[in-house]
């Protein structure tokens, strides 16, 4: 093997020759190839997912995509099980599976039902502007379905008023961003308490709902169904 010039830097090179280099997931690669700011950000968001579910024993993701963020997560929670609609990102995320990451992907659509399952929290990151609003209710209670009695709820998404910024990319599957406010009474609709950040790049802030180009809503208390 060789060796680094510093000895702290071994390890690194251990690491890679004990379970080779993880690979960027089928979805972040591109990213990463066209906007690598955009990763810094991505992370952020699953940092601040990671923070207020800490010590959480099951999880489950909701619209996962390659799942890259995931593991962030899993840094300081229990047992998550990851879920998508596109068989795609599944296989991708069952080829890069890491042993001592360990987590359950699974192909499936919330709008056609819950997973099955009981989980202490659920969360859902950048897929709530791809449901259509007619839906959007529907995909909502299918999550919560599956969340106990004190289970929490994180969603975040795109905010209205950043979509004059979005890339044309993006603004193809964005046909549900909402404005703050309008954020909130929904949310508020499945929850007693619901508290909306704002997020600006990888900031996360109390500030000015129109100035924030991103929405992280806290929900707890869930109510009767």
């Amino acid at each position: 093997m060789a060796r680094t010039k510093e000895a702290q830097y071994e390890d690194c090179l251990r690491a890679a020759e004990e379970s080779g280099v993880d690979s960027l997931g089928v979805m972040t690669n591109q990213v990463w190839r066209d906007d690598p700011r955009r990763l810094a950000i991505l992370l952020s968001r699953y940092k601040f997912v990671a923070k207020m579910l800490s010590g959480k024993r099951r999880l489950v993701e909701v619209g996962c995509g390659d799942a890259f963020g995931s593991r962030v997560v899993q840094q300081e929670t229990g047992e998550l099980t990851v879920l998508d609609i596109d068989p795609v990102f599944i296989a991708d995320i069952e080829r890069r599976m890491h042993p001592d990451w360990p987590l359950t992907p699974a192909v499936h659509d919330m709008l056609s039902g819950p997973y099955p399952g009981i989980f202490d929290a659920a969360y859902s990151l950048d897929v709530l502007e791809h449901i259509p609003q007619t839906q959007e209710e529907t995909f909502l209670r299918n999550i919560i379905m599956s969340l106990n009695s004190d289970g929490v709820l994180i969603v975040g998404m795109p905010s209205l008023d950043s979509q004059e910024h979005a890339s044309p990319q993006s603004k193809i599957g964005h046909i549900n961003c909402k404005h703050g406010g309008d954020f909130k009474a929904l949310m508020e609709g499945f929850f007693e308490n619901v508290f909306v950040f704002s997020m600006n790049d990888e900031v996360v802030h109390t500030g000015f709902w129109p100035m924030a180009h991103y929405y992280l809503a806290l929900c707890c208390g869930k109510r009767p169904s």
